[in-house]
């Protein structure tokens, strides 16, 4: 049998040690800084368009995903530069240039398409042996012509490609790919703090969850002060004299 303070503590400790023990440090995800988390609580994505895996996760996932995150978590989605090429810089431009314009979603998935075909939608990769798609976009005129079809003439888009905002944000991008040790997309970034390992990930369900508690409960589970520490020796104390009380009327 259980005494009864052993039993007090691990009543009010249980629900709380369960749900974490469902998200491992490690395993499931990893702290990436030591930092405190972002103010408010948000996903950032990095990704690129010329990642067939990316394209396949814009397609049949990342709806989903954006769609159940917890009310006020922020999405946000960057490029990250492992070509370090001039088309490379162009491509990273255009999704810059995407992100001041509407119809997000549809111009995203005509870059994807252009550079990967539509087959790369459901994770088709072109780059294995024996299967071959030439890109449609190797310049920025091409990248242009893919605007173009959306309303966006050249003029726009030079306009909107070589503002300073622009430039800004590519530093920004590269900077935290550095920053959050990015090697590989698609790559989620909690709250700047977190990466989640997508390696461990079986669900579409388990890895909503875990964005979910990475960006909401994980740091608000940690004590702020002593005085949280005493808070709940308070609480298992008054579990004991609640259980001793209990004993005493039966």
């Amino acid at each position: 049998m259980i005494k009864p303070l052993a039993l007090a503590v691990a009543l009010i400790v249980a629900p709380f040690s369960t749900f974490a023990a469902n998200y491992v440090e490690g395993t499931h995800y990893t702290q990436i800084s030591d930092k405190a988390p972002s103010s408010e609580p948000k996903l950032t994505e990095f990704f690129s368009f010329y990642c067939h895996n990316c394209f396949n996760m814009e397609t049949n996932y990342l709806p989903d995903i954006k769609a159940n995150l917890n009310k006020g978590i922020a999405f946000d989605t960057k490029h990250v530069d492992f070509m370090n090429s001039d088309i490379g810089t162009e491509v990273m431009r255009s999704l810059a240039v995407i992100q001041e314009l509407d119809n997000k979603d549809a111009l995203t998935h005509a870059i994807f398409a252009a550079i990967q075909g539509e087959a790369g939608a459901n994770g088709h990769d072109h780059s294995a042996p024996g299967h071959k798609h030439e890109p449609q976009i190797n310049s920025r005129d091409d990248i242009k012509q893919v605007f173009a079809k959306f309303g966006i003439d050249a003029a726009k888009y030079d306009q909107l490609a070589d503002s300073k905002s622009t430039d800004e944000k590519l530093a920004l991008w590269r900077a935290q790919q550095n920053q959050f040790r990015v090697e590989s997309v698609p790559a989620f970034i909690v709250n700047d703090k977190y990466a989640v390992n997508l390696s461990s990930i079986r669900t579409l369900d388990e890895l909503i969850g875990l964005i979910n508690y990475l960006a909401v409960e994980k740091d608000a589970q940690a004590p702020k002060s002593s005085g949280g520490s005493l808070n709940w020796l308070f609480l298992a104390f008054a579990a004991v004299i609640a259980l001793g009380r209990q004993k005493r009327l039966s």
